[in-house]
C-alpha cells in the first residue's frame, strides 16, 4: 500500500488562500437565500460551481466565477502583505481609502464586488466624517475580519504570536466588538496550525489553549480597556480557541449525525453574526478534511450567509488539503485566477523564507 503524500507547507498556504477565493466565487450567485426552497428554484437541487447572482439580487450584474466584495478586500490585503513583505497597518489603511472608500457611497450596494457588509459602510461612514483610523470601528459582528485576516495569517504561518498580534490589531481597525475579535484571532491561530501541518482534531484546540495560559501564546491575557484589547492579541480567556476541536469532535461522533451535511447552517444559524458561521465552517471542514469539494459546496448549498461560511470553510479545507485537493475546474472558472495564483505563491514563498 503506497504511504499518503501529505502537502508542504508551501502547498497548504496557497490552498487556503486559493480555497477562501474560491469558497466566495462559489457562492456569489446563491448568496443570501434564507429561504432554500427559493435558492433550490433558482439555482437548483445541488449547486455544484459558479453560478451568476440572478437580476436585483445582490451581487447583481457581476459574472460568474467572480469574487465579491469580501474577495476584493481579501486581495487587497494579500497585495499589501507582499508588496510590504509583511503587515503594514498604515498601507493597508491607505489601500482601504484609496481602493476601496473611494469607490464606495455609503449604500450597500455601492463598491467593487457588489454589496458591502456593515462593518466596511460604518468604517467608510468614519473616514467620510474624518474620523482618524482607529476611531472608526463599530460593533458590527459579522465575519468580514475573519475573511481578510486569512492572508495575514498565511503571512506568519510559522509564528502563532505574530497570527495574534497582526490578526487582532487588523480587525479591530472596523470591528471593536471583543468577542469578535477574539473569535477572529482564534480562527487565524487555528488556520496558521493547519497550514502549518497539524490535524483538525479534538485534540488542536487543547494544546492551543494550554500555550495561552502558560504564557507561550498570546491570546489569554489582560483584560480589554475601552473595547479593545489592552495588548494586542489578548484577550480575557482563550475558548474561542476550543471553537475548532469542538466542531471537530462533533463531526467525528458517529452518535451525532447531521445530514446532509450542509443543514450544519441550520443548526448553528443561517445569519451572518461570527458566532453563527464559524462553527459551521469548523465543522464542515473538520467532517470532510481533505475533501476540499464536499466541504465549500456543503457550505455553499446551507444557504443563509453562505458566502462567508464558504469562504472560511475554503480556507479550512485548502490549508488541510493544499492546492493538490482543489478541483481544477474550480481554478478554471475563477475570475482574476492568474493574478491570485501568483500573489499567493509569492506570499507562501514569503512566510517560508524565515525558516530558510
Amino acid at each position: 500500500m503506497n504511504a499518503v503524500v501529505q502537502p508542504s507547507m508551501q502547498s497548504r498556504i496557497q490552498g487556503a488562500l486559493m480555497g477562501a477565493f474560491i469558497g466566495d466565487a462559489l457562492a456569489l450567485g446563491p448568496h443570501w437565500y434564507y429561504d432554500l426552497d427559493e435558492m433550490r428554484r433558482d439555482y437548483g437541487a445541488w449547486v455544484d460551481g459558479y453560478t451568476a447572482p440572478k437580476a436585483g439580487r445582490y451581487h447583481g450584474g457581476l459574472p460568474a466565477g467572480a469574487s465579491s466584495q469580501s474577495g476584493y478586500i481579501l486581495a487587497l490585503t494579500l497585495r499589501s502583505l507582499v508588496e510590504k513583505g509583511g503587515y503594514d497597518e498604515a498601507d493597508f489603511c491607505r489601500r482601504m481609502d484609496e481602493e476601496l472608500f473611494a469607490r464606495m457611497d455609503g449604500t450597500p450596494n455601492s463598491g467593487p464586488g457588489g454589496y458591502t457588509n456593515q462593518s466596511i459602510r460604518e468604517g467608510w461612514a468614519g473616514r467620510y466624517a474624518g474620523q482618524p483610523w482607529g476611531q472608526v470601528a463599530r460593533l458590527a459582528d459579522n465575519t468580514d475580519a475573519v475573511e481578510r485576516i486569512i492572508a495575514i495569517a498565511a503571512r506568519y504561518a510559522l509564528d502563532a504570536n505574530q497570527i495574534a498580534d497582526h490578526v487582532s490589531s487588523n480587525t479591530v481597525l472596523l470591528q471593536r466588538d471583543t468577542t469578535v475579535a477574539a473569535m477572529t484571532t482564534a480562527y487565524g491561530i487555528v488556520l496558521g496550525a493547519l497550514m502549518s501541518g497539524a490535524s483538525l482534531d479534538g485534540a488542536l484546540s487543547g494544546g492551543l489553549v494550554t500555550a495561552a495560559r502558560g504564557g507561550q501564546l498570546r491570546f489569554q491575557g489582560s483584560t480589554p480597556v475601552d473595547g479593545k484589547p489592552a495588548v494586542a492579541g489578548q484577550f480575557p480567556t482563550p475558548e474561542p480557541l476550543l471553537m475548532a476541536s469542538t466542531a471537530a469532535r462533533m463531526a467525528a461522533n458517529p452518535q451525532i449525525r447531521v445530514e446532509p451535511a450542509s443543514s450544519i447552517a441550520q443548526v448553528h444559524g443561517l445569519q451572518c453574526a461570527a458566532y453563527f458561521v464559524l462553527p459551521s465552517s469548523y465543522y464542515l471542514a473538520a467532517r470532510f478534511q481533505g475533501d476540499f469539494e464536499q466541504a465549500v459546496l456543503h457550505a455553499v448549498n446551507g444557504g443563509g450567509q453562505n458566502q462567508s461560511r464558504a469562504v472560511l470553510t475554503g480556507a479550512l479545507s485548502g490549508a488541510i488539503g493544499g492546492m493538490e485537493a482543489i478541483p481544477q475546474r474550480f481554478l478554471e472558472g475563477l475570475q482574476q485566477r492568474d493574478e491570485y495564483l501568483a500573489l499567493t505563491q509569492k506570499l507562501a514563498q514569503q512566510a517560508l523564507a524565515v525558516r530558510a
